[in-house]
């Protein structure tokens, strides 16, 4: 069985998730503490040694990080991924685009809110992830004005890869509600069959 070495509060790791929930796709889950050391253990770095999460370990025991080079992997062959050349290399661009410009802002935001004490220096940061997540949000804006869906007219893992942490952007001080076609699309996500919502807290606790 594939495992999946995870953190219930990550977006990254959620994107993951979502996309197995909608494969229906068996996994272990393995929750670590990523704000007390649990991914620089001797054991998950020799699965992935940059010491993050998301990662998978395959039943042929081969390991793979990235949350979007592991969507890549999974969605082969399957609805969430166009066979079209040219759509292809559009899921790439997205997923290109929400790892440079969108997660370093949007995410980082939300981390520094929701994990770090208040009055901690890296607040400071705060102000410009929020002037470049407006930026990436309103570049998905105008994207969306015009579609249902981030690539030709199915749902796919560039969607999964924006939604994972577009749709909890309030946790880090965006308003959604300053870009309604975006709203809109989250909406659409969070409605489709098979459909699973973020963890509210470690698994069993």
């Amino acid at each position: 069985m594939l495992t999946l070495y995870d953190n219930w509060d990550s977006g990254n790791g959620y994107k993951v998730r979502l996309l197995l929930a909608h494969l229906r796709h068996d996994y272990r889950l393995v929750d670590l503490d990523i704000d007390h050391g649990g991914t620089h253990t001797p054991e998950f770095l020799a699965v992935n040694p940059n010491g993050k999460i998301p990662a998978i370990v395959l039943d042929d025991g081969r390991a793979l990080f990235e949350s979007n080079a592991i969507m890549v992997y999974l969605a082969d062959g399957s609805p969430f991924m166009p066979q079209e050349r040219f759509e292809r290399a559009q899921v790439a661009q997205w997923l290109f685009f929400e790892q440079y410009s969108h997660e370093p802002q949007v995410a980082v935001a939300r981390y520094i809110h929701r994990h770090l004490p208040a009055g901690h220096a890296r607040y400071g940061e705060v102000p410009a992830r929020l002037e470049g997540g407006r930026k990436a949000l309103g570049v998905m804006e105008q994207h969306l004005g015009s579609r249902d869906w981030m690539v030709g007219e199915a749902f796919s893992i560039a969607d999964i890869g924006l939604y994972a942490y577009t749709h909890v952007a309030h946790h880090g001080g965006f308003d959604l509600n300053d870009f309604p076609a975006v709203k809109a699309w989250c909406g659409r996500v969070a409605s489709l069959p098979g459909h699973v919502p973020m963890l509210e807290g470690p698994p069993g606790g």
